[in-house]
């Protein structure tokens, strides 16, 4: 079964998004490919960091199905 977490994007480096989990224990940030998670919540890039958002952590914790929260 997946779960849906809270995540934030820090910032951007080149075309990848820098995501943390939205939580006060949060562990090192990953990097997403940013065009990803422009075309699943329709923000301009540019406007990703600092966003909420939610995903959903699938196999290898590899996080997909972007929504804002």
């Amino acid at each position: 079964m997946s779960e849906r977490v809270r995540v934030k994007v820090l910032l951007l480096v080149g075309d990848e998004a820098e995501i943390v989990a939205d939580a006060s224990d949060a562990g090192d940030p990953v990097r997403y490919p940013a065009s990803e998670i422009v075309e699943a919540v329709e923000v301009p890039a540019r406007e990703l960091p600092g966003r909420r958002l939610t995903a959903v952590v699938g196999d290898g914790d590899r996080l997909s199905g972007w929504r804002l929260a």
